[in-house]
């Protein structure tokens, strides 16, 4: 039989591993960005951003706009625990949407 062997942190205790917590989510500010696609229309986009985001109609339709000719658009800002069900409820809808944590 081999003795097994213990590391020793300094002359007599032995050496024992920190356990680290890692953040997953934190109250950083957040974005929830909603992606052009080619298979909704704007009245669709219009009318989601108006009921879960609480647009007014002028305010969805410009970034139905800019969604459509920039890509991309952050439709509102908050952090992820606020901006998650929002997020879920868009692409429950069938409209692409994720949450980026906005660089600060």
């Amino acid at each position: 039989m081999i003795p097994t062997r213990m590391a020793f942190d300094g002359p007599t205790r032995p050496y024992q591993e920190e356990d680290t917590d890692v953040l997953t989510i934190s109250d950083d500010p957040c974005s929830l960005i909603v992606w052009n696609d080619e298979v909704n229309t704007f009245e669709w986009v219009i009318q989601t951003l108006m009921e879960v985001c609480g647009h007014s109609a002028e305010q969805a339709e410009q970034c139905a706009y800019i969604i459509h000719f920039q890509g991309k658009y952050a439709v509102k800002q908050g952090t992820y625990d606020e901006l998650k069900p929002q997020c879920d409820a868009i692409t429950d809808r069938g409209i692409g949407a994720t949450i980026e944590v906005t660089a600060t």
